[in-house]
């Protein structure tokens, strides 16, 4: 396994190449580009911009690994316009074409969002729906949208999620899964067994789930995730690609966070 950072973590006027320069500074294996509306890394990149990014990783000595996007959010596969859905799949055709240029096999896919107005089952239903239509074009790229667990009341069990992944019984259509994200409502060592091989990316956060809201994620081994547990279960799968720290700078030191984070999945990797 591999130590990884998500651009996330840098201030978003700081240009893609630099994030990769400092990520390789500190000591990083692999970065995680994410791509938006208002990243440095646009949704709209060329295949330009995305070779100077990959010839920026070569000088750096990383890899690129992942690509993430929050978009999922502002236009969820799950919403019952069908106008939304038709964004979702816009969006979700650039990124896997981003991801495609950078030579990147996973994309992370925030599949959408239960709320009092769209119920479960309508949720379910659409997002089903809107992967199957992207799956040709995943298929073609030789991507593989990976669904991760996000706190938008949706796939809230192991074998919910194991299901949702067979169906579309394609490589193209995995799991990113999140560790500090299950500890409200599960335990990642069992996510992690259940899933199995479906997983193809791991955010490494932590929790202290006494908190129990957005102010309860704290720094890799200063919550309640039993990492050495969780190490065992991912070695168990076979699991070999990045732990990819997903936090965003302290308010006076970019650098100290990136130090924290380092330090702690090297700790976390000798487990």
């Amino acid at each position: 396994m591999k130590s990884g950072i998500s651009q996330w973590a840098f201030p978003v006027d700081m240009p893609t190449e630099e994030a990769i320069h400092r990520a390789g500074e500190i000591g990083f294996q692999s970065l995680e580009l994410c791509v938006g509306e208002n990243e440095t890394l646009h949704l709209d990149a060329t295949e330009k911009d995305v070779g100077n990014a990959l010839r920026a990783a070569e000088k750096a000595k990383l890899q690129l690994l992942s690509l993430a996007t929050g978009l999922g959010w502002k236009y969820p596969m799950t919403a019952p316009d069908p106008k939304v859905r038709a964004q979702a799949k816009e969006f979700m055709g650039k990124t896997m074409r981003i991801a495609h240029w950078a030579g990147i096999d996973s994309v992370l896919v925030v599949p959408g969002i239960v709320t009092p107005e769209v119920r479960y089952d309508e949720a379910l239903e659409n997002a089903i729906a809107t992967l199957r239509e992207l799956l040709p074009l995943a298929e073609e790229l030789q991507v593989c949208m990976a669904v991760e667990n996000v706190w938008n009341k949706f796939l809230l069990s192991p074998t919910e999620m194991r299901d949702f992944v067979d169906q579309f019984d394609s490589p193209s259509v995995g799991a990113f899964f999140d560790i500090g994200n299950i500890l409200p409502y599960g335990y990642p060592e069992q996510w992690i067994s259940i899933l199995g091989a479906r997983i193809k990316k791991i955010h490494a956060k932590d929790f202290r789930v006494n908190v129990g809201n957005l102010d309860g994620f704290v720094m890799l081994m200063e919550g309640d995730v039993n990492w050495p547990a969780v190490m065992r279960a991912l070695r168990d799968i076979g699991y070999d690609g990045p732990l990819t720290a997903e936090y965003w700078k302290y308010p006076h030191s970019l650098d100290a966070m990136l130090r924290h984070c380092k330090a702690s999945l090297d700790t976390i990797l000798s487990l």
